[in-house]
């Protein structure tokens, strides 16, 4: 039997390296693996319990869907759907939301960090979140979750689900796990926290340009270049953490090895590393391109999606709600 595996994305905006590296990278890998069912979402729902604009909003949904089928994902080998489009996330969520206590929630760290940066924007679906998270993971009864580091914590909430679910009703839902891809946890151009679409100047757009991608890796803070301990923070270990990414293993540890020695130029490094990200984009802006100018196509995809997760997803909701006497 095929394990399935479920990922998806905030719609706030055209997506960055870490989007890429983190999540994206490891669906391709998956969806061409006969072991896997793979199902990418768009994370709609997740995107309003921040701040957004409703005039533009759906432009920016459709941004990631384009953006996931010019990165490689095949609507023929994976599901591709935009959350919304499948109601059952949200009821399942009131469901699982029965067996989670509010002081559980608030214990999250994710929800500390979110209460000191801006307890006026904290909202309640912030609160809710992985408990939606959770919901969108065992609808599909996902066994792994491409997922950044940073939502480890969320994902043991979906675990917790899962148990709590199978414990008292005798459901039987998959305990999902991390599926590590080799950009798990992508840093910050900034040096500091990872690389985030809110914050300015941190991170590198899939559409950006050869000029725009040297042009940011230039504002990256770095040293002299010498010294007898090779940094493992910084902006100088953000860059060697894209030199291995990018131009592997063996290019990281020349750089190393010249730092401990004769030292790093780091114009010439970032000049190769602009070169080498390029290289990996540019047929991905080719491909979206070619989309954008095919809206019939992208408007199939969006609907065949919807179609194929309801599917699953209708299944999943009957079954819990007859198990928890609802039906």
């Amino acid at each position: 039997m095929k394990k399935r595996v479920l990922s998806g994305i905030r719609a706030t905006g055209k997506l960055h390296l870490g989007n890429y590296l983190g999540a994206v990278k490891g669906m391709l890998a998956l969806q061409d693996d006969p072991g896997y069912e793979t199902l990418f979402m768009v994370a709609d729902l997740h995107s309003i319990n921040s701040p957004y604009d409703p005039k533009t909003f759906q432009e920016s949904v459709r941004s990631v869907v384009i953006d996931y089928l010019s990165a490689g994902l095949d609507p023929e080998k994976s599901t591709i759907f935009v959350q919304s489009h499948v109601p059952e996330h949200i009821e399942l969520s009131y469901l699982f939301s029965s067996v989670l206590t509010v002081a559980r929630m608030l214990h999250l760290p994710t929800y500390k960090d979110k209460l000191k940066e801006d307890a006026e924007n904290a909202n309640m679906a912030m609160l809710y979140y992985p408990v939606l998270m959770a919901s969108d993971i065992l609808i599909y009864k996902a066994n792994e979750v491409p997922v950044g580091d940073d939502q480890l914590p969320h994902l043991e909430i979906s675990r917790e689900v899962a148990r709590k679910m199978n414990e008292k009703f005798g459901t039987n839902f998959p305990e999902p796990t991390q599926f590590k891809t080799q950009g798990h946890s992508v840093p910050s151009l900034t040096g500091e926290g990872k690389m985030s679409k809110s914050v300015e100047g941190s991170f590198i757009a899939l559409t950006d340009e050869l000029e725009t991608i040297r042009k940011k890796l230039a504002s990256v803070p770095t040293d002299s270049g010498k010294g007898e301990k090779v940094p493992t923070e910084g902006g100088v270990a953000t860059l060697l953490k894209f030199v291995e990414l990018f131009m592997g293993a063996e290019k990281r540890q020349e750089y190393e090895n010249a730092y401990v020695r004769e030292g790093i130029r780091y114009s010439e490094l970032k000049n190769a590393l602009a070169e080498s990200i390029y290289k990996e984009l540019e047929p991905i802006q080719n491909k979206r391109k070619e989309l954008e100018s095919s809206p019939a196509f992208v408007n199939q995809v969006i609907k065949d999606g919807a179609e194929k997760a309801g599917a699953i997803a209708k299944e999943t909701l009957v079954e819990v709600k007859e198990k928890m006497g609802l039906i």
